[in-house]
């Protein structure tokens, strides 16, 4: 890594991170080698960071921020800033002194500063505040110009240019003007008198051609009558040419007697819809068009209005129309039509001809156009407002996010919270200060559970609020034990608010090496438990079976039958089971305490030592090896980040994100429980006594003695070696021979 700067180290979380302070560790960062950074992008989104900041830093508008926007912010501040300690403090002030203005662009920024100061009617301060610079929108409200090119109502000098740009406004739209009110830019100002140009060029048209408002000024209205009628009206007149084709036709080409028998049940004020799709008249060969008797209720006044406005004008004062001049009333319009399809201009016609002849002939246009170029003289003088924003805000932040980006600084140390951290989660008698925000439960844990840590994910709700939001919680200290989906708890986010948490989804990794210690007794008391639970249900089963069985043999057997002798056999040999088992056990016992008790005072607290690392050993050797695994790199890669390095949380490191519930320093403890369960020590005699004679029976009968001899016999049978073979007999010797 080539660099004129000499940087310093730190071994946190199991990686090198650099040390950044110093203004010479800020003002050569750009020299640091990128592989050395922890993280190399970081959302907008989900943060516990000032968002304005982060937005400003995302210079190319893709919700990410990036090393190279980090560096250009830096050498951006490093370059306007004389005095750095400001930045290093994370001062939410900013003075006016610690500006450069040994260059133009710290000159520019210092008179910007200025400006602003003196818009907030404090022109003598010698600082710029955050709130100075929160809603800079605010302070261009009431201003005429602000540079962006786009002037509000509020520029106009009389009431006739304000009256202008609102029309304006209202027929080609608006843009939005720095100050938040709506306004108009050249464009919206070209777009308007383009409009306005070529409506008044296509209503001119009626001057040249006389035809085309063949009724002057009522033209409008006559055409809007004739547009509504003119299908009915051809409707009409195809029928009662068809008729004439053939005078069958007459008959059903007219409502048909049925039709008004169905109309005469209902109300016709209801049936208009009905009544409107019969032809204009009667249908016949021939036969003209009423237009004052005889017509369909429904279509009557708009027929008396198209006789009135159209024919009347026409054809002089008229009761009917023929087909012959029903094509001469098409004729008429037709120059209309055309002229109508091919309007131009129609954003504008609201307005009237002679309002848009009006602003035509006026100077309204070339007033806008000045006002435009005012307001755009200020454009360099507001931009540079819009750095001191900026300056101002990297100011207080720039250094926290270098913390939480370059190093991870604010994370491993004690000063305060890492940016990603939402908050803390109080649940089952633990605080958890590692939370982070996630958009998705199902999104963020497939990632997320690369990170070897045991997570809970929660859904969290504000009370008599709509908020919701969802955290995934570090567990890094503690067991697992009453840790379950549904357990609630409560959230408390960087601002203090409380939200109601409830565990969703569990990451099941190892918390502790205590937990390890512990798990393999609770898994053996567990499978215990659960045994004599399935014992017991089977034998309560078996009874309820028996019972019944008993029952329904007891009501076949015949009542008179003498019971049954009681058998000493039976009882013999289960008190002979007995003393089998019990003389077992008792051998066991005995060996195994016999073996412990033979050992010298000094082993036996080793033997002991060594039966409890032999059970809870290889359990916590494999949560000591996952616990050195952990990482909080997945977690917040899931969340958009790109982590650089192995963030380690270890376990001591680990303990510190979750603390566990402990008395208060010097606090008084009474060890006295009202409702601690008693001692009956009753129990224990009575059971005991009950033991006694049953094994006092057992021996008086013999039966204790039959079965220790029984174990006996089968030890000894086991020990002693197997009899060698008999040998063979000898050959009969023969008898000697007779002398």
């Amino acid at each position: 890594m080539n660099t004129t700067h000499r940087w310093r180290f730190c071994r946190l979380g199991g990686f090198d991170q650099v040390r950044l302070e110093t203004a010479e560790d800020i003002r050569h960062l750009g020299e640091l080698d990128q592989k050395l950074w922890a993280a190399l992008s970081c959302p907008v989104d989900g943060l516990e960071f000032d968002r304005r900041t982060l937005e400003l830093l995302d210079v190319s508008g893709d919700r990410r921020v990036r090393v190279q926007e980090v560096l250009a912010a830096v050498d951006w501040v490093s370059t306007v800033l004389k005095d750095m300690n400001p930045l290093m403090a994370g001062a939410s002030e900013l003075p006016l002194t610690a500006i450069d203005e040994s260059q133009p662009e710290g000159q520019q920024l210092l008179a910007s500063a200025r400006q602003l100061l003196a818009l907030l009617g404090k022109p003598e301060a010698e600082t710029v505040t955050i709130q100075d610079v929160t809603d800079t929108s605010t302070l261009l409200h009431n201003s005429r110009f602000n540079g962006d090119g786009i002037i509000a109502e509020n520029a106009a000098e009389d009431d006739d240019t304000r009256q202008l740009i609102n029309e304006a406004i209202t027929c080609v739209g608006s843009d939005e003007d720095r100050s938040g009110l709506p306004g108009v830019s050249a464009e919206r100002v070209a777009a308007f008198f383009d409009a306005l140009n070529l409506y008044a060029g296509w209503w001119g048209q009626t001057t040249s051609d006389p035809a085309i408002l063949p009724f002057g000024d009522g033209t409008q209205e006559a055409a809007a009558v004739y547009g509504r009628l003119k299908n009915k009206i051809d409707d009409y007149f195809t029928r009662c040419g068809l008729a004439a084709y053939d005078p069958r036709a007459a008959e059903p080409l007219n409502p048909a007697a049925a039709t008004y028998e169905t109309l005469a049940v209902k109300d016709l004020t209801a049936a208009v819809a009905e009544v409107e799709s019969f032809p204009l008249a009667h249908v016949g060969a021939g036969l003209p068009l009423p237009l004052r008797q005889g017509v369909n209720p429904a279509w009557a006044a708009t027929a008396a209005s198209f006789a009135d406005l159209v024919v009347t004008p026409l054809f002089g004062e008229s009761a009917e129309l023929t087909e012959t001049q029903w094509r001469k009333v098409q004729e008429t319009f037709a120059p209309f039509e055309a002229w109508q399809a091919a309007k131009a201009g129609v954003e504008v016609e609201g307005l009237g001809i002679d309002r848009v002849q009006a602003i035509l002939q006026g100077s309204g246009r070339a007033k806008l156009e000045e006002l435009i170029r005012r307001d755009l003289e200020l454009a360099d003088q507001v931009e540079a407002i819009g750095n001191v924003v900026r300056l101002v805000y990297y100011n207080r932040d720039l250094y926290q996010l270098l913390n939480n980006f370059v190093s991870f600084r604010d994370f491993y140390g004690n000063e305060r919270k890492a940016i990603f951290q939402a908050g803390t989660l109080y649940i089952d008698g633990r605080a958890c200060e590692l939370c982070v925000r996630v958009a998705s439960v199902d999104g963020h844990s497939p990632m997320a559970n690369l990170s070897r840590t045991y997570l809970a994910y929660c859904d969290c709700k504000r009370r008599n609020s709509s908020e919701q939001m969802f955290i995934a919680a570090a567990f890094t200290e503690g067991d697992a034990d009453n840790l379950m989906v549904g357990r609630n708890g409560v959230f408390y986010d960087s601002e203090g608010n409380d939200w109601d948490a409830t565990i969703v989804k569990l990451i099941d990794h190892p918390i502790s090496v205590r937990q390890a210690f512990w798990s393999p007794y609770k898994r053996i008391a567990r499978m215990v438990g659960e045994q004599i639970e399935k014992f017991a249900v089977a034998k309560d089963k078996a009874v309820d079976a028996k019972t019944g069985e008993g029952i329904a043999a007891a009501a076949k057997a015949d009542a008179a039958a003498p019971p049954a002798p009681f058998d000493v056999g039976k009882f013999a040999g289960i008190f002979a089971a007995i003393g089998l088992a019990l003389g077992a056990i008792g051998t066991a016992i005995a060996s195994i305490v016999g073996g412990f008790m033979s050992l010298p005072v000094w082993e036996m607290p080793l033997a002991i030592i060594g039966i409890m690392l032999a059970i809870s050993g290889p359990s916590m050797l494999i949560a000591f090896l996952k616990l050195r695994q952990r990482n909080l790199g997945p977690i917040l890669d899931a969340n958009g980040w790109a982590v650089n390095t192995k963030a380690s949380i270890n376990i001591p490191f680990g303990s510190t994100l979750t603390k566990m519930a402990a008395l208060p320093k010097g606090a008084e403890r009474s060890l006295i429980d009202p409702f601690a369960e008693k001692k009956t020590p009753w129990k224990r005699w009575v059971f005991l006594a009950v033991l006694l004679v049953a094994l006092g029976f057992a021996w008086n009968k013999g039966y204790l003695q039959k079965g220790v001899q029984q174990l006996k016999s089968q030890l000894s049978s086991q020990t002693k070696p197997a009899p060698a073979p008999p040998a063979p007999p000898e050959a009969a010797k023969p008898a000697p021979a007779a002398k």
